[in-house]
């Protein structure tokens, strides 16, 4: 009798293609990539602005929430122009302990970490580091810009010493009609406009309304915590700020 042919799952893409921008599945990370290549020098202003200065703030009590401690090796995926590293190495205490890694070289050179942070050009689905080689590993609202959750996750539970810990953070579409609406306003309507304010690059409103689709589009918070128990994580968790801020926090085992 002939084995049945083993079961091969699709990638988990964390929103469907959105036309607007680019044409199917094939063209997202070329997009991306050269969108985010194109505005890397307004991002840190118009993000400032975008979240009236409260960003750094958010993301190092948010990495404190998730257990990043003085003397853990880090890894920031998607860490762009450096916001998140910077709240890591804030706390770790040792910019050579975090290591950035990001498809867009555009960015990486705004990056604003001390230039001893490592920095290497990688996507989430392939990261250039060894197994089980960091405590901690960081993905700073990005992984909607990913092309596959289960490779990215599986991925990262690779990356992780025994007992490492992962914090994804993410704008996710509140549930409450009221405040979906309102937050699609400002993200759709308010940002782009103050991004053609004070942004330099012509595709900077078109990021920022880029930004909101992808959070419409995204998988819903269920599917991210289920993909990650699915990719072998435990205590797996979501903490919710504001009712739209996710922390999605998961432990490889020991």
């Amino acid at each position: 009798m002939t084995a049945p042919p083993p079961v091969r799952n699709e990638p988990l893409a964390p929103h469907a293609p959105l036309p607007a921008y680019y044409g199917d599945e094939s063209q997202r990370a070329r997009w991306v990539r050269r969108i985010f290549d194109r505005t890397a020098t307004d991002y840190d202003r118009i993000e400032w602005l975008m979240a009236f200065g409260s960003g750094g703030w958010y993301r190092r009590r948010a990495l404190a929430r998730a257990g990043l401690a003085p003397g853990m090796d880090v890894l920031d995926v998607g860490t762009g122009t450096g916001l998140t590293a910077l709240a890591a190495i804030a706390i770790v205490g040792d910019a050579r302990r975090v290591i950035g890694v990001d498809p867009s070289r555009g960015m990486l050179a705004a990056n604003k970490a001390p230039p001893e942070s490592p920095r290497l050009v990688a996507g989430a689905e392939q990261l250039p580091v060894a197994a089980a080689s960091v405590d901690f590993v960081s993905m700073g609202f990005a992984l909607r810009h990913v092309a596959d959750i289960d490779a990215v996750f599986a991925e990262y539970l690779r990356v992780l010493r025994p007992g490492g810990r992962l914090c994804l953070l993410e704008i996710t579409r509140p549930e409450r009609r009221l405040h979906a609406l309102l937050l699609r306003l400002y993200l759709r309507g308010v940002v782009p406009w103050l991004a053609r304010l004070a942004g330099r690059a012509a595709e900077m409103p078109e990021l920022m309304r880029y930004y909101w689709d992808t959070i419409e589009a995204c998988v819903p918070p269920a599917t991210v915590l289920a993909r990650l128990r699915r990719a072998g994580f435990i205590d797996v968790d979501r903490y919710v700020e504001g009712g739209m801020f996710s922390e999605y926090r998961a432990r490889k085992p020991a």
